[in-house]
C-alpha cells in the first residue's frame, strides 16, 4: 500500500454535514486493510522503482466507482436509494492516481425507481458526489486536461466524471449538453440493455447505432465527450467506432480471445477501436477478466488480458480501467444481478468464485499494483508511463 498523498488533509465524506440529522448513516466498509495486500514478491530496488514511476508520470484510472459500500452489502439498496454515496478519498489519496474516471452509481442508481438509469437518479447522483467534493481540497473536478495536470503539479487528483450509459437521455438529445454542462466528460453508448442509441452486449439480436445513437455520437463528438463502447454489443461497438469522427474508449473490458464472454471483447472490436487511436481499459471487476491460466480471479488473470491485447494492436492502444471500488463488489453483483445483466454478461462459462480479485480488489490497491507487475515482468519505464497513463491522455488530447 502506498503512503497517503501529501495534499489529503483527512476529509471524510459529508464532514460538511450533521450525521443522522442530515443524512442517514450507514455503516461503510473499510477503505484500507479490507481484504490482505497483494505480495508481488519486489525487492526494494522495484518497490523504489514503483514509487519513482508513479511519482514521473501521471496515472489514470479509466473507469472506477471509487464510492465506499455499506459494510452490510444487502444494505446496499437502502443505501443508494438516498442518493448519498461515501466517497473513497482516503483510499484515493493512496492510490498513486493522477486521474480517476468516477463512474458514480449507474446501473445501482435506484434513487427514485427500483431500476436504474433514470433522469433523476443520475442527475441527484452527480450533484451530490460533486457538492462533496466541492468542501473539501485534494480532489477536483477536472474538464480539461489543464486542469488534470494542473492537480498532478498541485499534489491533488484530478476527478473526470463518466457514465457507463446514455440511456438516462432517452430521446432528447439536449441533455447530452446538460450532462456536459454538469461537468461530464465520458459516456458509454449502452450499458448491457439496449435503448434509444444502440444495443447492449446482453442482447440475443444486436440491430447497431440507431440514427439516433449517431446524432447522439455527433454531439457528443461536438461538445467533447470521450464515449465508451465496453458495455455495447458487438455490431453498435463496430457502429460506433465508425461513426466517431475521434478515437473512441473501452473503458473497461478485456479479450473475448482470452475469455469467450459477451462481457469481453472480440478481436475485430478491439482492433478497430485501435486503427482509429482508439484504447481498451483493461477491467477487474469480479469475474470478469478470467483466464484459462489463471481462473481463480486475480491480477495474473487481469494480465493476461493485458498482455493478449498489447500483442494484438500495441502497447499505445491499451490502458487501465479497473472498475472497483471500496467493499464487497460480488455481493454487490450479487444484489443487483437484474439490473446489471451479470448472468447474460459473463455468467456464461463455468469458473471457480472468489470473493474478491487478489490484488487488484480496490482503487487504493490497483494502481500500485498494476506498476508493481510491469516493474517485475521487465516493462520499460516508457511502456509503462504509455499503458498508465500516457495513451489516455493522447486520446483526450484528440476528444476534448
Amino acid at each position: 500500500m502506498l503512503d497517503a498523498a501529501a495534499g489529503y488533509r483527512g476529509y471524510r465524506s459529508f464532514d460538511y454535514l450533521e450525521p443522522h440529522r442530515d443524512y442517514k448513516v450507514f455503516e461503510l466498509a473499510p477503505e484500507i486493510g479490507r481484504v490482505p495486500g497483494y505480495d508481488l514478491g519486489l525487492s526494494d530496488a522495484q518497490r523504489d522503482r514503483v514509487a519513482r514511476l508513479l511519482r514521473e508520470h501521471p496515472a489514470i484510472s479509466l473507469h472506477e466507482h471509487p464510492k465506499i459500500l455499506p459494510a452490510d452489502v444487502s444494505q446496499l439498496r437502502d443505501y443508494n436509494r438516498t442518493g448519498r454515496n461515501a466517497f473513497g478519498f482516503e483510499g484515493l489519496a493512496r492510490s498513486g492516481l493522477t486521474a480517476v474516471f468516477d463512474n458514480f452509481m449507474n446501473g445501482t442508481g435506484c434513487v427514485t425507481s427500483e431500476h436504474a438509469w433514470k433522469w433523476d437518479d443520475v442527475i441527484y447522483d452527480i450533484g451530490l458526489r460533486l457538492a462533496d467534493v466541492a468542501k473539501q481540497d485534494y480532489v477536483v473536478l477536472a474538464t480539461t486536461l489543464e486542469q488534470v495536470f494542473e492537480a498532478r503539479r498541485n499534489g491533488r487528483l484530478a476527478l473526470v466524471a463518466g457514465l457507463e450509459a446514455a440511456t438516462m437521455i432517452e430521446n432528447e438529445l439536449d441533455r447530452i449538453d446538460i450532462l456536459y454542462g454538469f461537468g461530464v466528460r465520458q459516456m458509454g453508448v449502452a450499458y448491457s440493455q439496449a435503448n434509444q442509441l444502440g444495443s447492449g452486449l446482453s442482447e440475443e439480436h444486436d440491430g447497431g447505432l440507431t440514427h439516433f445513437g449517431r446524432r447522439a455520437v455527433d454531439r457528443m463528438n461536438k461538445l467533447g465527450i470521450a464515449i465508451d463502447i465496453s458495455h455495447s454489443g458487438d455490431r453498435t461497438s463496430m457502429d460506433v467506432v465508425e461513426a466517431s469522427r475521434v478515437p473512441v474508449f473501452i473503458t473497461h473490458a478485456g479479450a473475448r480471445s482470452v475469455w469467450n464472454t459477451p462481457r469481453m471483447k472480440p478481436d475485430d472490436v478491439i482492433r478497430a477501436c485501435a486503427e482509429r487511436g482508439g484504447v481498451i481499459g483493461i477491467e477487474a471487476a469480479p469475474h470478469t477478466t478470467l483466464s484459462p491460466a489463471h481462473p481463480h480471479h486475480s491480477i495474473e488473470s487481469v494480465m493476461d488480458h493485458f498482455m493478449y491485447c498489447v500483442n494484438l494492436v500495441g502497447i499505445d492502444h491499451v490502458a487501465f480501467g479497473p472498475d472497483t471500488n471500496f467493499g464487497d463488489h460480488v455481493g454487490l453483483h450479487n444484489s443487483f444481478t437484474q439490473h446489471l445483466a451479470i448472468g447474460r454478461a459473463h455468467g456464461v462459462a463455468e469458473h471457480p468464485r472468489v470473493p474478491y480479485v487478489s490484488g487488484m480488489e480496490n482503487p487504493a490497491e490497483c494502481f500500485g499494483n498494476i506498476v508493481g507487475w510491469l516493474v517485475a515482468h521487465d516493462y520499460s519505464d516508457d511502456e509503462i508511463a504509455k499503458v498508465v497513463g500516457g495513451n489516455i491522455v493522447r486520446v483526450l488530447g484528440e476528444v476534448w
